[in-house]
């Protein structure tokens, strides 16, 4: 078997990388521009790096995957893991974010559907975000196949690119699937994300800001999930998930952590592992950040009623995390 894996070198894609390198004897295409988040060390300094199992490709999805191209990405399976993901950055530059994430997969998936007859293509899986459903009140998990309502243009993105998964998989009867994931967190993850971002600060003495509601009495929460646990759902899908069929049933899954945990927890959780004092302050979260949302929430059961569900062991997930990144300082 082989899958071909774009953004592969990205925080998500190298540890789908290093899951499937240690749990399958499968090739690997890794697809990937290279760009300011996404690096080659990610892959090479893995462990478990195999160079006779993995091929690179150097191409950016903005533009059209010639037959050059396309012969080096014959493949069984594909996961689009490619994107840009930074909330702040596209609401300064929203169009590289319509230009990376819409029309980047739009030409993945022209790829797809030129030759998944000829290549063979059993399977794309798209991993989508938890934000394209918008904020989630108190006690709201968002299934599968509710309405979008991104509140931002990162999120507008991505459900963009989204609707053109659904699209193509009705109109030209694709194998595709999409899933939708919540804040990932683990080792060899962008410095600007809020984990690695609490582990320096804290480290260093400096205050960490927790994001809140306008009485600045309660922070932000999130269904965070390792990395390796997502890559270890993307695999069980690979193997068990049904593709979209255009009735609005099948074809797409969440996949949630364990349980809902607010930022200031888990800054304080970090702190308690490092043995540091924790100095925190309360922000105003929309005045500071316009286009934030205070809470995301996804239902978890339909991957669980297919005999999936995350392990119960964020506390351990964390604690391997942190003293990765401190004994891994370059990475902050």
């Amino acid at each position: 078997m082989r899958v071909l894996i774009t953004g592969a070198c990205g925080f998500v894609g190298s540890h789908v990388v290093e899951h499937i390198l240690k749990n399958t004897d499968w090739d690997i295409v890794a697809l990937d521009r290279i760009d300011s988040t996404s690096t080659l060390h990610r892959l090479t300094e893995q462990s478990v790096w195999d160079p006779k199992r993995v091929s690179f490709v150097y191409h950016d999805l903005k533009a059209y995957i010639n037959p050059y191209v396309a012969y080096r990405l014959k493949c069984d399976y594909i996961l689009h893991l490619a994107a840009s993901s930074h909330v702040d950055r596209s609401i300064s530059d929203p169009m590289s974010f319509v230009m990376d994430n819409v029309v980047g997969t739009t030409n993945l998936l022209r790829f797809i559907q030129e030759y998944h007859n000829e290549f063979g293509i059993k399977k794309a899986i798209y991993m989508s975000t938890d934000e394209v459903f918008g904020a989630a009140p108190q006690g709201v998990e968002y299934k599968e196949w509710d309405r979008f309502c991104p509140g931002n243009p990162y999120a507008a993105s991505k459900a963009g690119a989204e609707s053109m998964w659904d699209a193509f998989a009705n109109t030209y009867k694709l194998p595709l699937i999409t899933v939708h994931t919540m804040n990932v967190l683990g080792e060899r993850q962008h410095s600007e994300k809020f984990l690695p971002l609490c582990i320096k600060k804290i480290r260093d003495g400096e205050t960490v800001t927790i994001h809140s509601n306008k009485d600045k009495t309660k922070a932000g929460t999130r269904f965070y999930i390792h990395a390796r646990n997502v890559a270890d759902a993307l695999l069980y899908l690979i193997k068990n998930g049904r593709t979209l069929d255009g009735t609005g049933w099948e074809g797409k899954y969440n996949i949630v952590g364990e349980r809902e945990v607010s930022n200031l927890e888990l800054a304080q959780l970090v702190a308690k592992i490092m043995g540091e004092e924790l100095k925190y302050e309360m922000v105003d979260f929309h005045s500071s950040r316009p286009g934030h949302d205070l809470r995301y929430a996804l239902d978890g059961s339909l991957m669980e009623s297919l005999g999936w569900k995350p392990p119960k062991n964020l506390e351990e997930s964390l604690e391997k995390t942190v003293q990765w990144y401190l004994d891994n300082p370059s990475w902050l």
